[in-house]
């Protein structure tokens, strides 16, 4: 059911990653898209959770 996509980038000095996640609306049940950018360690982290 979700989807994984990741992408390195890279800002200066920071390393971050964006991660996108698809998510299956409660209202519809149309599937869309949860994008965020973040620390490489936490994106495992935050495609587990739902």
């Amino acid at each position: 059911m979700a989807k994984k996509s990741v992408a390195s980038l890279q800002t200066g000095s920071k390393r971050l990653s964006k991660a996108i996640k698809m998510v299956k609306s409660p209202k519809t049940g149309a599937y869309i898209f949860v994008e965020t950018i973040m620390a490489p360690e936490k994106v495992n982290e935050w495609l587990s959770k739902k």
